[in-house]
């Protein structure tokens, strides 16, 4: 039947108990899949994660200069890990570091939700923040 119409036997479904086979034009339906899957990925979002470096005792310019760069980041939709980085006895003071993401996370509350808490690793103490959904 699939000959005389010119198009393909195509074997949909070989683990059952009766092979199931329809009859179509195959290179037709590889092409549509293609298109398919080819949209998907066109409306899939992607995202990067920005890092922003401050020191615990961050001077009032530094950090509104680096809060807008966080600010602009957040708009364009990406992630911000904002990164506290301690050197020699500022190790000693990790509540300074931590004051200083709180300070950030408390200055982009309007447009951007805490994904990870504030997390000392050796040496450093990072958050991450992601832009708030719309609603």
């Amino acid at each position: 039947m699939a000959f005389e119409k010119k198009l393909d036997l195509v074997l949909v479904s070989p683990n059952s108990d009766v092979p199931v086979c329809k009859i179509m034009n195959y290179g037709k339906y590889k092409f549509e899949q293609a298109k398919k899957e080819k949209e998907a990925r066109k409306k899939q979002k992607t995202f990067e994660v920005k890092e922003i470096r401050v020191t615990p005792n961050i001077e009032q310019h530094d950090f509104e200069f680096k809060c807008k760069n966080a600010r602009k980041f957040l708009e364009e939709g990406n992630k911000v890990k904002i990164t506290v980085k301690f050197r020699g006895r500022e190790l000693n003071y990790v509540k300074l570091g931590e004051e200083a993401l709180n300070k950030f996370i408390e200055n982009l509350s309007d447009i951007s939700a805490l994904e990870k808490k504030p997390l000392l690793e050796g040496k450093n103490m990072f958050i991450i923040l992601a832009k708030k959904a719309d609603k």
